[in-house]
């Protein structure tokens, strides 16, 4: 009995160390919710890159309640009067324009977590590709008391990818 007690606490306390592997990712593939037709979020957001009208739709459908797009004022949505098209799905719009490398700070990732505590329900953070909203929520989880190793692959698992380096220069700086 007290092997099977003590396997049972081993495993149990081995959880955390797997939590995560293989689970759902912040970052969605866009192709595939249209697809599934259904999205989940994971702590209440998903990050995505420029979403068209069906996935929004899907977004909508699954409960999302507010979209906050990265993308900077210039850059093409693909579909003429974006904000109106987010809205007429029942979902509120809000611009957060992340234009270039400096804007990727602490100050930026502290108001991208007030906007994410004003939701009031699941939020799709998105820019052209993952990238912009992979670096701000790899700052927002070092403020949260994340490591820096965590926060990194965290926001990797959110798209950051070729803003890595301004990020953990960010992380260095603090």
């Amino acid at each position: 009995m007290r092997k099977l007690v003590s396997a049972l606490l081993v495993t149990v306390l081995a959880l955390p160390l797997f939590a995560g592997e293989g689970g759902p990712s912040v970052l969605v593939d866009l192709d595939q919710v249209r697809k599934e037709g259904t999205v989940a979020p994971v702590d209440g957001i998903s990050s995505a890159g420029q979403p068209d009208e069906a996935a929004l739709q899907v977004f909508a459908d699954s409960g999302y309640t507010v979209v906050i797009d990265m993308r900077g004022t210039d850059e093409d949505r693909g579909v003429e009067n974006f904000a109106g098209v987010v809205e007429g799905t029942g979902m509120s719009y809000v611009p957060f324009p992340i234009e270039s490398q400096d804007e990727i700070s602490f100050d930026n990732a502290n108001k991208l977590d007030a906007l994410l505590q004003e939701a009031d329900g699941p939020v799709l953070i998105h820019c052209a590709s993952g990238n912009r909203v992979g670096a701000l929520l790899a700052l927002r989880k070092s403020l949260s008391g994340a490591s820096d190793e965590e926060a990194l692959a965290y926001g990797k698992d959110a798209g950051m990818t070729r803003l890595e380096p301004v990020v953990r220069k960010v992380l260095e700086a603090d």
